[in-house]
């Protein structure tokens, strides 16, 4: 019964991301913003909402047991940029193998993928920084959540700069599906879109609060820690919403979507989240946590070296997916 109910909650999720990037996608076109916009910060932020929402709701509104709630935030707030830096980039690589060969190669717009891996490196470095940071210099924890923050509203700063120029280079948004709502005859407005955006965001959060104590409930019987469980498979889960988006984008030829999604989410999770974390949870040097940070650091890293070589191949990915199964290796060692 339990694992019924974890896959309820696990669909209403994904139906929920669903919602709301339909809506994210139509307010870029309305708003006349580029495909980077969208997907680094509109489309990266949307379906990066479910894996948001357990750390938040584990932190701040999870079950009676504390240690159990630090730990399934912690764990859900590291394992997300570990799963899309790693294992999301290898099943973009797989989903276009057929067509582009191993040798193929990927064409994203590459100076807003370098400027979200550039934030994400700096920003995650910090992370890893402060987990060596004893728990009771709150001060010091305090600036670093600070400069998280202002790391990330930087990067917002600087994308939306480069919009302009990049709808005029033909890097326009368009919606690729009509607005959900539409389909009930309602026409699709401003005020329309908002509404699909709040009641995707409505049901995001029932869905990652079913999923927060389902965790507490399965993990002793899986005889794991909820920690490692929420490194490894609550972003399994969550992370759906991306890796099915990118694919269906990688596969349409969009890349510039497909890795801005994914990219953006990553800059998303790497500041904000983080910055919760140092400040409200232990935030110590844990085997599993280590070892996911600096994993997550190595496959960011690999990735921006192949777009500063110029190129970006199908089979670098694979050494991101090489990562990911190094991970599992180490945690469940």
């Amino acid at each position: 019964m339990l694992w019924l109910e974890l896959l309820g909650f696990l669909v209403l999720i994904l139906i929920a991301a669903e919602v709301f990037v339909n809506a994210l996608e139509h307010l870029g076109e309305k708003l006349k913003i580029s495909e980077g916009v969208t997907g680094s910060i509109f489309a990266a932020v949307g379906t990066a909402l479910p894996e948001t929402m357990v750390p938040l709701l584990a932190i701040f509104a999870g079950t009676q047991n504390v240690q159990v709630n630090q730990e399934i935030g912690v764990g859900a707030i590291l394992g997300a940029p570990l799963m899309l830096s790693t294992l999301t980039m290898f099943m973009i690589s797989l989903a276009v193998l057929k067509k582009r060969g191993m040798q193929g190669h990927f064409t994203p717009e590459r100076t807003g993928l370098r400027r979200d891996m550039n934030f994400f490196l700096v920003a995650f470095g910090l992370s890893c920084v402060a987990l060596f940071i004893p728990h009771d210099s709150s001060q010091i924890r305090f600036l670093f959540s600070v400069i998280m923050v202002l790391i990330y509203f930087v990067y917002v700063m600087m994308t939306l700069r480069a919009s302009a120029a990049l709808v005029q280079d033909g890097h326009a948004t368009e919606a690729g599906k009509p607005m959900f709502l539409s389909k009930l005859g309602i026409p699709t407005t401003l005020l329309t879109i908002l509404i699909q955006l709040a009641l995707g965001l409505g049901l995001l959060v029932a869905g990652a609060e079913g999923f927060i104590h389902g965790i507490e409930l399965a993990a002793p019987i899986l005889g794991i820690s909820a920690l490692l469980l929420s490194l490894m498979i609550v972003p399994l889960a969550t992370e759906l919403p991306e890796k099915v988006n990118s694919i269906l984008w990688i596969r349409k030829h969009k890349d510039t979507l497909a890795f801005g999604n994914v990219t953006g989410a990553m800059v998303f999770q790497g500041t904000l989240l983080p910055a919760i974390g140092i400040a409200l949870t232990p935030w110590v040097p844990q085997k599993e946590v280590l070892a996911g940070v600096i994993i997550t650091l190595i496959a960011a890293a690999w990735l921006r070296l192949m777009l500063a070589r110029g190129q970006l191949r199908v089979w670098h990915l694979w050494v991101n997916g090489a990562l990911y199964a190094g991970y599992l290796a180490i945690a469940l060692g």
